[in-house]
């Protein structure tokens, strides 16, 4: 008994060679012979695939199914592992042309991450390996009633879904990009008023506790209310209970040296962050003192 499928494409046919060889031959110890021929027709290749029970062990429907199997398996592998990266950029090509060509391979590395594929952690394996079975899947009902597969084809009008995937990372990583941008622009518009304006303290310590903040100058003492005109709202003893409020007032101040103490840093990274960005070269962080320790009121 023996059945022949046909696997046509434009790219990667030595792949497909390769990987079914090395494949494929995992099956020859229970006497099915596996044979392999190459065909080119225009810009397509196709390399016909047929298997056979050589020791007549296994009833027909077995060994169709073994055979559909490891030519998935093999397909899903190299569309994952070799078309997905053109397939991506390709979609962040043309749907994102006005972007510049440094700004498509930064949207590109962030969409990667999208569809996790930085890292090799358990999750991203996880996700990346049901991607697979979702594919395999498509490939098995597909060779179910046909005994050809194109692949540049199939790709495109058989896995939808999958290209749908792509298209979703490719929309976060921008979403992603323009908000990194719109950051740094305005890190660059703090860092300018910081710079235009003289230091009306040299020192400002900033002790992040818990959802508050408290200033302290130089002298370890909480800064006076006259440093803060028009910046006073929602201040209580000195605590400031808003983080973009924290941004205005050291903006306001324009220290010559900011040092920041912790008695928690949780939910506060992005603003810890703008301040180092925003006061660069000028942030020190405290490793312990009383001021960290002490309880608060």
């Amino acid at each position: 008994m023996a059945q022949t499928i046909s696997i046509g494409s434009t790219q990667h046919i030595d792949l497909f060679k390769a990987k079914l060889g090395r494949q494929l031959k995992l099956c020859e110890g229970d006497g099915l012979k596996i044979y392999l021929e190459e065909s080119p027709a225009g810009k397509y290749t196709f390399l016909f695939c047929r298997i056979a029970d050589d020791k007549g062990k296994r009833a027909g429907e077995d060994v169709q199914s073994l055979f559909k199997y490891y030519l998935a398996d093999v397909i899903s592998d190299i569309i994952l592992n070799h078309w997905e990266d053109p397939l991506l950029k390709e979609i962040i090509r043309e749907n994102y042309y006005y972007f510049g060509e440094e700004e498509r391979d930064i949207i590109f590395q962030y969409a990667l991450r999208h569809i996790n594929r930085e890292g090799k952690d358990s999750q991203n394996t996880v996700y990346w390996l049901g991607r697979k079975n979702r594919i395999i899947q498509k490939i098995l009902d597909y060779l179910d009633a046909n005994n050809w597969i194109n692949i540049d084809g199939f790709i495109r009008f058989r896995l939808k879904d999958y290209i749908g995937e792509l298209r979703d990372a490719a929309e976060k990583a921008v979403d992603e990009f323009l908000m990194e941008r719109e950051y740094r622009e305005f890190i660059q518009l703090l860092k300018y008023f910081v710079e235009v304006q003289e230091p009306r303290m040299d020192v400002v310590h900033v002790l992040v506790a818990g959802s508050l903040f408290k200033l302290f100058d130089g002298r370890m003492q909480p800064v006076k209310s006259e440093y803060l005109d028009g910046f006073i709202v929602n201040m209580v003893d000195n605590e400031i209970n808003y983080e973009d409020l924290l941004i205005s007032a050291l903006i306001t101040i324009a220290p010559k040296q900011v040092t920041l103490h912790y008695k928690s840093r949780e939910g506060h990274s992005v603003t810890l962050d703008t301040i180092k960005n925003v006061f660069e070269g000028k942030v020190n962080e405290c490793m312990g003192c009383i001021l960290c320790q002490e309880p608060r009121n």
